[in-house]
């Protein structure tokens, strides 16, 4: 954990947003909105959140939620309505607020991964619903990485276990209800699609084999205290909802909601 840490992963927040756009990247983001429709389509509530490397690569938008927010650990000159800028790790949203949250390969690029599951977890309400991707390291993908001295894209994220994942969860108290790997084009632009990907459904189709690029997590919160944090909250940094979104870091302070106001 501690060469980890060393590493400056908010920094290569752009190069993963930019590999999206290439032919793999825009595959593999198909896949990951495909199933997360599929799986969260019976959900309904009153507020969603997505805390992802940049608020340009929504997901679930097939999903039934009166409003659906964004987190972005980048300010920008025109951040649309419905985006927060903060990290992932000081979310600035009340305790019990959020019905749905959605992890988009947020332990992966997060200097605190832990930390930042953690910060969902507290802002989820008593039998919400979050949703945690990641890449699997136990896969192709992983020992590309592992062999890779290119750390632009998806390579200069942390790969971390599945099981490491799922035990966080349970710690949090959180009940695992669906746990799979997917994705098995091979992690090259010109890999063959139909082929190998049906292979990689046939040999892991029952469970055999967890060797997809990524692995995708959903789970219920079995508690409705809320998560307790490291430190004590300012409440200039919590942000009132629902209402016009702010930033908890690098945003100008206006926006925030006092309890003045």
């Amino acid at each position: 954990m501690k060469n980890d840490q060393i590493l400056d992963y908010p920094s290569r927040h752009e190069s993963f947003e930019h590999w999206f756009q290439t032919p793999l990247g825009r595959s593999l983001l198909a896949d990951q909105r495909r199933f997360l429709d599929r799986k969260l389509a019976p959900l309904t509530g009153a507020r969603q959140l997505q805390v992802s490397v940049s608020h340009r690569i929504p997901l679930t938008n097939g999903t039934d939620f009166s409003q659906k927010i964004m987190t972005t650990p980048k300010w920008f000159t025109s951040i649309p309505d419905g985006v927060v800028v903060c990290d992932a790790d000081e979310l600035p949203f009340p305790g019990d607020s959020m019905d749905l949250v959605v992890l988009h390969h947020t332990a992966d690029f997060s200097l605190y991964p832990h930390q930042a599951l953690r910060e969902a977890a507290r802002v989820l309400r008593g039998e919400g619903t979050i949703a945690l991707v990641g890449f699997n390291p136990v896969s192709i993908w992983g020992l590309r990485r592992l062999m890779s001295r290119n750390h632009a894209g998806p390579w200069g994220g942390r790969f971390l276990l599945r099981r490491r994942m799922e035990d966080w969860l349970h710690l949090l108290g959180f009940h695992v209800d669906v746990s799979v790997t997917r994705f098995f084009r091979l992690p090259f632009q010109r890999s063959g699609r139909k082929g190998s990907a049906r292979l990689g459904e046939r040999l892991t189709g029952n469970g055999f084999l967890p060797v997809g690029a990524y692995y995708c997590i959903l789970a219920k919160k079995r508690v409705s205290a809320r998560i307790p944090r490291r430190h004590a909250w300012r409440q200039k940094n919590v942000m009132g909802i629902p209402g016009t979104v702010s930033a908890s870091r690098g945003c100008p302070p206006q926006n925030l909601n006092h309890p003045d106001d």
